[in-house]
């Protein structure tokens, strides 16, 4: 299994519910394990990042028992609130990113800090202005003077990333 892959847009029909004690993800209408949906190693992101959704976290998949039902390794990397008919999308971001606390939506609880694969092929992509192709993790925060400030660093420069249509799948801009 690669520790990341090109596609942050998998696959996201459907929704989603998980049972925190057994770690079982249950979906209805969802494509699991078929050939260009979600497998073992990828990583599910619950909810909806931006325009006023709920964003829950993230999770690395590791076993799919049915194309209804997959399990997750751990909800370290989410929320702790209730997940029932969620949306979902299947991203093959870089794993590490999923528990490291940086990037944990269970350590922070907003949506400040994530990870995104970006594909500008040179253009400054529409949000952010990234010029380079990877995997980017992007920080916002208010400074000192209640500026509104984006940092972000490249956790893996590659080309061939699959995103959104506008080159970064970042439904608000940046």
């Amino acid at each position: 299994m690669a520790l990341w892959g090109n596609n942050d847009n998998k696959g996201s029909g459907g929704t989603v519910s998980l049972n925190y004690t057994t770690l079982e993800v249950i979906g209805t209408a969802t494509t699991f394990g078929q050939v260009g949906a979600a497998a073992t190693g990828d990583v599910i992101r619950f909810g909806i990042r931006g325009s006023g959704g709920t964003y829950f976290g993230d999770a690395v998949i590791v076993g799919i028992a049915s194309t209804t039902s997959l399990s997750i390794a751990s909800t370290a990397g989410l929320s702790g609130s209730a997940i029932a008919a969620t949306s979902f999308y299947i991203s093959e971001l870089p794993k590490y990113t999923v528990l490291d606390s940086t990037y944990s939506e269970a350590s922070y609880g907003v949506i400040d800090k994530q990870v995104y694969g970006i594909s500008t092929d040179g253009a400054p992509s529409t949000y952010g202005g990234f010029t380079h192709q990877g995997w980017v993790g992007v920080t916002t925060y208010i400074d000192c003077d209640g500026n509104f400030r984006v940092k972000s660093e490249v956790l893996v420069a590659m080309s061939g990333i699959t995103t959104g249509a506008d080159g970064i799948l970042y439904p608000t801009p940046v």
